[in-house]
């Protein structure tokens, strides 16, 4: 059998369960893994866009973080939205007393458009995670604030990803999902060579945490021995047929089908 793989997540709250911890916890228990959380903040939202958003303070979220480590223990590590300067400095020290494979989300703004993490907390993600991460998950936006580089094109993904492995980064994944076009592409960009993942646009509204859920799936595959090439192909493969299945609940960006796994196997 496969090994169960722990994850710790350190993210957001998604009251409406489509992104955030509970889209991680979701998505690392479908691939077999066990997840466990330290929250950073509590967000008010659902799929018509984030109301509010209440950051937790930095000693609370240390403190769940190092009761898991103590215990239960990580084989990975999985961040998600942090907010402000001060957990990003949190997570960074964390990771380090860890000593464990770091998989970082750079969340920066919700599908709706909110803003996740504050303008002057940018420098510190680079600073202080992109060097601690074994694999890097952003968008083109984020990618393009991350290296002040235009992001628009298949082949700015590219550079993109090269230049966040000039800062850094054990590994990058590239999500082409912002970019035009009937095709989506994502790349993977490591020291060794690059992996595309290309299919045809899903023409579908929901598609509410698909970077959490394709980080911590392949937090998952990490965290379960798989090479990180094959733990992304299976992420990516798994996040797609998640899209497809979308339930259609609610009225604007809803979530992903994240339990169909656990049905394909029962045969439903």
């Amino acid at each position: 059998m496969r090994p169960l793989g722990r994850v710790l997540i350190i993210a957001g709250s998604d009251s409406g369960g489509g992104a955030g911890v509970q889209a991680d916890i979701k998505t690392v228990t479908a691939l077999g893994g066990y997840a466990a959380t330290a929250i950073t903040a509590i967000t008010v939202q659902n799929t018509l866009g984030v109301e509010a958003a209440y950051p937790l303070p930095a000693e609370l979220v240390a403190a769940q973080a190092r009761a898991v480590l103590a215990d239960i223990g990580a084989d990975v590590i999985k961040t998600g939205m942090l907010g402000e300067v001060e957990i990003v400095e949190l997570a960074a020290m964390l990771l380090d007393e860890a000593a464990r494979p770091a998989v970082i989300d750079p969340v920066m703004v919700a599908k709706g458009g909110a803003r996740l993490l504050a303008e002057e907390a940018l420098d510190a993600v680079l600073r202080l995670l992109v060097p601690r991460a074994a694999l890097l998950t952003p968008n083109a936006p984020e990618a393009a604030a991350l290296t002040s580089l235009a992001v628009a094109s298949a082949d700015d993904l590219r550079r993109a990803g090269e230049a966040l492995l000039q800062a850094g980064a054990g590994a990058v994944l590239m999500k082409g999902g912002h970019l035009p076009g009937e095709r989506v592409i994502d790349l993977l960009v490591t020291p060794y060579g690059e992996t595309t993942f290309e299919t045809a646009r899903i023409d579908s509204r929901h598609t509410h945490g698909t970077g959490c859920t394709l980080a911590s799936a392949c937090a998952t595959g990490l965290a379960q021995g798989m090479s990180l090439e094959i733990a992304a192909a299976r992420a990516w493969a798994y996040v797609q047929e998640a899209i497809a299945r979308a339930p259609g609940f609610g009225a604007g960006c809803g979530p992903l089908d994240h339990g169909w796994p656990l049905r394909q196997e029962k045969g439903r």
